[in-house]
């Protein structure tokens, strides 16, 4: 497998495929073709089977691909088959939701530690998790080894806190702040903008 040539399009699609086997599972459904995914997805099934193909052999012609193989496979290609903490900064409406949301997760990623700068919120539990103050950000990332950072704060405070991220070692981040962040070239940054993704869909709207 040779990550280096896939392209940041594949590695997004792969989640959505994810998604869509473990529903089939649940069904019981044990083989599925490119084409009924296609069909599902709303996608080709040529561009199906060759994201699919970067990674190996996994179908078989006439047959299809195995359900419960190819969840298996997905999973190690996103390294969902490791155990992946996440800190998440900002104990606000959004935070509190997304750590609402963590509890459903079933994938071996999850938020395991919540902080904030306001007194009124440190110190407070969301879903068992304790919000934690700023101060203890740098050393909690070293000790419990997370490897993903959240961001959920204001616009303004987004910048330093992706810093106490980089400072703590963190090797992604996703940043929900309507700014964008400046990070080292080897720290990946997902942006996650309401507002830009909302003014985009305006443009399809008829006039």
């Amino acid at each position: 497998m040779k990550t280096e040539k896939i392209s940041e399009a594949v590695v997004r699609r792969l989640p959505v495929y994810l998604r869509f086997l473990n529903e089939l599972n649940m069904k019981n459904v044990q083989t599925v073709s490119s084409q009924d995914l296609g069909n599902k997805l709303d996608l080709n099934p040529a561009q199906i089977r060759k994201d699919l193909a970067y990674f190996g052999e996994f179908g078989k012609k006439g047959i299809g691909y195995d359900v419960n193989y190819l969840i298996e496979k997905i999973r190690q290609i996103l390294k969902l088959n490791q155990d992946i903490a996440v800190a998440l900064v900002g104990a606000g409406n959004l935070g509190r939701a997304l750590c609402n949301y963590n509890v459903y997760l079933k994938d071996n990623m999850k938020i395991t530690a919540i902080f904030d700068d306001s007194p009124d919120k440190v110190g407070t539990s969301i879903n068992n998790l304790q919000v934690h103050p700023m101060k203890e950000l740098v050393g909690t990332i070293r000790e419990e080894a997370i490897r993903i950072g959240i961001i959920t704060v204001p616009a303004s405070e987004a910048q330093s806190v992706a810093d106490e991220f980089v400072r703590g070692g963190v090797e992604a981040i996703l940043n929900f702040a309507p700014v964008i962040i400046k990070v080292p070239m080897h720290i990946r940054v997902h942006n996650a903008d309401f507002t830009t993704d909302l003014q985009s869909l305006a443009y399809y709207l008829d006039e």
